[in-house]
């Protein structure tokens, strides 16, 4: 298993001098673009990094087009895709690429929610990830956990982090479902904040976090203090097993965040910004164009901002599943950072989120039909489920 650092990171064929530059200027700057008067960005709670680094850019965006901007906390994360995809009360969803695809394939919480086909608008950032414990825990491993009688914060409000804990982690240090029943207690949690804050609160001795989030500066200060269970390397099965369950994630060091945190090995997540594969066109061109050419005045308002240039999102794009918006793709076309290849995979994405919707939805109207009632924790809506999508290809990092 190779351990991926960003400094590790093929640079593609294109230019980066030329996709660094925040100078590069678009074939047409379509000044008559009318931005709308309000814009509402979905962002996770308030002491989540991704709702810090978006209030970081979007004054700048207020400012600079003359729309109302608004960030908008939702910690609940399928309660995020539906303001995004049914209510359309939001615009724009910062959301991980991992809960995007439970999203698309309706894992676990999101089974019951409606299938919609979503875009990447732009790159947010690549949050590393790891299992914290606190300063005084008698854990030196996560190895340690087979020993049992530990208690692991499960956050209910992301099925992402959900399988994280409940599946992966079991499977990272070889523990059968089993196994992982009797040695492991799993304490629910009802927000991002409370399940990091677990381990100093003594509620759970492990929980799921990411180092550049704010409350772990709060949590490393607190008495004792926090430690980092490093998920190794050398574990090479344990790393194909956990892969099995997030594929979405590749393993690294932890570079950002807290300083208990860096040099110690984890995993990388991408947060993008995500909108419904109907959005405006145009509206999602000036958007990809905004964050390219604007990227020198807001990459100081937060330190994850400075990871939404267009450097960053051409390496994510070069391992991503998840289809490109097309406004995107004309912007990127235009200044020489999108390709034929570009192309190829992009076509397959939105081919693949095709299926996907359309295999959910025959399966919700067979349930309907049947009077079987459509919940994530009903068995007989999942059967339904799995037998209209049991031959699509899940969604996985190209790595």
């Amino acid at each position: 298993m190779k351990l991926c650092t960003r400094s590790s990171v093929l640079v593609p064929v294109l230019s980066i001098t030329m996709l660094a530059s925040g100078t590069v200027s678009a074939a047409q700057d379509n000044a008559d673009f009318e931005w709308p008067r309000l814009l509402v960005i979905g962002a996770a709670g308030t002491s989540s990094s991704s709702f810090a680094f978006t209030n970081g850019w979007a004054p700048v965006l207020q400012k600079q087009v003359g729309s109302v901007v608004r960030v908008v906390p939702e910690d609940n994360d399928s309660m995020r895709y539906r303001r995004l995809t049914e209510r359309r009360d939001i615009t724009i969803s910062s959301v991980s690429s991992a809960d995007m695809r439970f999203q698309i394939e309706g894992i676990d919480g999101y089974a019951a929610t409606r299938p919609a086909a979503q875009r990447v608008l732009w790159h947010g950032n690549d949050t590393p990830w790891g299992f914290v414990t606190s300063g005084d825990s008698k854990l030196q491993s996560l190895e340690d956990l087979k020993k049992g009688g530990y208690r692991v914060a499960k956050g209910v409000f992301a099925p992402a982090m959900v399988t994280a804990v409940a599946d992966a982690l079991p499977a990272f240090i070889g523990l059968s479902d089993a196994d992982a029943k009797k040695a492991l207690s799993y304490v629910p949690v009802s927000s991002y904040a409370e399940n990091c804050r677990s381990v100093v609160e003594g509620k759970a001795d492990v929980a799921y976090c990411s180092p550049v989030s704010s409350v772990l500066s709060e949590m490393e200060g607190a008495p004792g203090g926090i430690r980092w269970l490093p998920m190794n390397q050398d574990n090479q099965e344990g790393w194909a097993q956990y892969l099995k369950h997030r594929p979405m994630v590749t393993p690294s060091k932890m570079e950002m965040g807290v300083s208990s945190a860096r040099g110690v090995e984890g995993s990388t997540s991408n947060f993008v910004y995500a909108v419904p594969a109907d959005t405006d066109e145009e509206f999602a061109y000036q958007m990809a164009k905004w964050f390219h050419q604007s990227y020198d005045t807001y990459k100081g308002t937060h330190p994850l901002a400075a990871r939404m240039s267009l450097e960053q999102f051409r390496l994510y794009l070069d391992r991503s599943p998840l289809p490109v918006h097309e406004g995107t793709v004309k912007y990127l076309r235009e200044i020489g950072a999108w390709s034929e290849q570009d192309d190829a995979w992009n076509e397959q994405a939105k081919n693949k989120m095709d299926q996907w919707v359309q295999a959910r939805q025959t399966a919700m109207t067979e349930a309907a039909k049947a009077g079987v009632k459509m919940d994530f924790q009903n068995q007989a809506f999942l059967d339904i489920l799995n037998q209209h999508t049991r031959n699509l290809e899940g969604f996985k990092s190209r790595l």
